[in-house]
């Protein structure tokens, strides 16, 4: 099973991934440790206080990575670019607008950056670009409920999924 975490950076993709893969025994992929292996990154934007990649690149190093594993969850706000074939679920997380700003801003990102996420989040970006994508996707809340809550919701959601 091929599980995709995407999402506003600061919404709990992570701990999620981690915790998900631990539990059900997944490998678990962060996708910046593909970006620095591969040496995808194209340049430094300096206003936006972040790195620019190949978002086609990174996919298809993913999707070779995929056909490789089989038990596997990818973590990245940019992972919902693979190609939905190649992916069983892709979770979307959320965080209400409050409780995401005081992640990010206990992270020091600087104040354009918060904004930014804060912008995607209202926009609901990395969700709208799963949907285009045509991934078979779970929402879940981070903002309220345990992290061991979440995990039983994201299970429950796959194993109905999956009858």
């Amino acid at each position: 099973m091929i599980i995709l975490f995407t999402g506003t950076p600061g919404t709990g993709k992570t701990i999620l991934a981690k915790t998900l893969a631990k539990t059900i025994k997944h490998k678990y992929l962060d996708v910046n440790k593909v970006i620095d292996k591969h040496d995808l990154i194209e340049t430094y934007d300096k206003k936006r206080h972040t790195n620019v990649v190949d978002e086609k690149k990174l996919s298809k190093i993913l999707e070779n990575i995929i056909k490789e594993q089989k038990d596997l969850i990818i973590d990245s706000h940019m992972s919902h670019f693979i190609k939905s074939k190649h992916v069983d679920f892709c979770i979307v997380t959320k965080a209400d607008l409050k409780t995401l700003k005081k992640r990010l801003e206990k992270r020091k990102y600087p104040q354009s950056k918060v904004r930014e996420n804060l912008d995607a989040e209202i926009f609901d970006i990395c969700l709208t670009e799963a949907v285009e994508n045509k991934h078979n996707i779970i929402i879940i809340d981070t903002t309220i409920g345990k992290k061991t809550e979440l995990i039983k919701t994201i299970k429950n959601a796959i194993s109905k999924d999956k009858r």
